[in-house]
């Protein structure tokens, strides 16, 4: 099982770092690492881009910074290119010709038939299973979503879709406007219709090790984000078999050496995984 992990220090990617660096936590305990790599790994990067009407300024921002977005990817890295409105529509399968994806993305801003609103977890829903449906891929994934963050899902709640993430090992990060916040804690009602809930793109890039990035200049952001993606960090444990279903929690750390070197550090990486029941 991948987990895919980006270590920060004042808020700039931290390289050279070697396997012996990192410790991973299984439910509070360590666990030897069976995979290690950075940027060996082919990279799929699979952009989701909010078409509602709100977000055409950021849109236009983003399409022009395609190309010196894409310039930070490596020949076998690929790109796909989906939209989403109240559905999901797929404009690009993943491919590693650049020039097919910066057009593409410059395409975007263009109206489509994808229905009124922002259905952000039932598009990443669509998002996966169209993915699965797509030839193998061996290398780490990450999903780039851009949004406002504003709406209300319908029957698709956050653990659906961390579920879902985790069982393709893809990592979400996200672009988000400048007035985008994370919802606020509603208190327990008898009323409240559980089949509701407010979206929250920064509780699923918290939960995979994802980055969040709030802004006005969504072209550099973007820039940034995708050189972000390629420098991280490809861990690897042997996940543990148990009831289906049951969450595990993870923490990475650095080792205590690795720690005194580098002084105050922020990792990112996914907070669990959910395991299989053993083979018969």
């Amino acid at each position: 099982m991948r987990i895919d992990t980006q270590v920060l220090r004042g808020g700039r990617a931290v390289g050279g770092l070697a396997q012996t660096d990192f410790l991973v936590l299984d439910e509070g305990q360590p666990v030897p690492l069976a995979a290690f790599g950075r940027d060996s790994a082919p990279l799929q990067v699979i952009l989701l881009f909010d078409v509602s009407g709100s977000m055409s300024k950021l849109l236009l921002e983003m399409a022009t910074a395609a190309e010196k977005a894409l310039a930070s990817l490596q020949p076998d890295d690929q790109v796909a290119v989906l939209v989403f409105g109240r559905r999901m529509m797929p404009l690009l399968d993943p491919t590693s010709d650049r020039r097919a994806a910066a057009r593409m993305i410059q395409e975007s801003p263009l109206e489509r038939d994808v229905g009124a609103g922002s259905n952000l977890n039932g598009a990443i829903l669509e998002t996966l299973d169209w993915l699965a449906k797509q030839p193998p891929f061996a290398g780490r994934r990450s999903l780039i979503v851009l949004t406002d963050n504003k709406g209300i899902h319908y029957q698709t709640p956050d653990e659906k879709v961390l579920r879902a993430l985790a069982g393709m090992d893809v990592t979400l990060n996200a672009i988000v406007s400048s007035d985008a916040r994370p919802p606020k804690p509603v208190p327990p009602k008898a009323d409240a219709n559980p089949d509701f809930t407010p979206l929250d793109v920064f509780k699923l890039a918290r939960a995979t090790g994802g980055d969040i990035f709030r802004t006005d200049k969504a072209g550099e952001r973007f820039v940034e984000m995708m050189e972000r993606v390629r420098l991280r960090y490809d861990l690897a444990i042997r996940p543990q078999t148990g009831p289906e279903g049951a969450f595990r929690r993870l923490e990475v750390q650095l080792t205590a050496a690795a720690g005194t070197r580098l002084g105050k550090v922020e990792i990112r990486a996914r907070t669990g995984y959910y395991t299989l029941a053993p083979a018969p």
